[in-house]
């Protein structure tokens, strides 16, 4: 991987010239995203993500944390004690500049010997399971990642309202798979990242999967466009 999301926030961050991040998927086309959007406050956050850090509380590991302005808040705005991880070494870099205390380069999988009473993944955090078939194997993990009364708060969306409508009046969607299993690219500053799976889960898939896991789920808000904020614990 080239880190160029990572690249572009710490551009962003070092006043190095930043430039719109361009991401596409399988099934859109190419979009700008402003790499200032990452630098949010609190009171500019989505209400999913405002949600999820009103509920956040005790130890608290941030993962994927990107630009680290939801972590921020929780260390900043409400004192709490937070880790914030990504896989990211420039994203991790700026987050420190930032003021994060504990930020570090950590693939979630690879997180050993430490519990947390809340967990968060956040701006789709199902994300980084990358396909269904994945999904129990990093629920298991962050499973073991919680201490007994723990509680995961992760969001995403039902990408259905993209598929087109059939002769039935219903939605075309691909027989080869899960339709929110995606396949994303990112380009920034005319280099592009090697395509990468994402996955958008609809709620009633993750109440589903958590279940089968040994985690119950619950939908806490939803958004308006189709995105919502769960909560899983043991």
């Amino acid at each position: 991987m080239k880190d160029l999301f990572g690249k572009a926030i710490l551009d962003y961050q070092t006043n190095n010239n930043p430039e719109n991040i361009l991401t596409e998927t399988s099934i859109s086309e190419e979009d700008e995203m402003n790499v200032a959007y990452l630098f949010r406050d609190y009171v500019e956050m989505p209400k999913i993500e405002q949600k999820a850090l009103q509920l956040a509380k005790g130890r608290i590991l941030d993962i994927g944390c990107g630009a680290g302005s939801h972590s921020l808040t929780l260390q900043n705005d409400r004192n709490l004690d937070v880790t914030s991880i990504d896989i990211s070494e420039n994203a991790i870099q700026a987050c420190k500049l930032r003021g994060l205390k504990n930020a570090k380069v950590q693939d979630i999988m690879t997180l050993e010997d430490e519990k947390f009473d809340t967990i968060i993944a956040l701006m789709n955090g199902t994300g980084i399971f990358g396909t269904l078939k994945k999904t129990p194997m990093f629920l298991q993990k962050l499973k073991s990642l919680l201490e007994p009364e723990g509680q995961i708060l992760i969001d995403s969306s039902d990408i259905i309202y993209m598929f087109d409508d059939d002769e039935d009046g219903g939605k075309w969607i691909p027989n080869n798979g899960y339709y929110g299993e995606l396949t994303f690219t990112i380009s920034y500053k005319k280099e592009t990242e090697i395509p990468f799976p994402w996955l958008y889960l609809d709620y009633n898939t993750l109440q589903n999967v958590a279940f089968a896991n040994g985690l119950q789920c619950e939908l806490i808000l939803e958004g308006d466009h189709y995105d919502y904020l769960a909560r899983l614990f043991i």
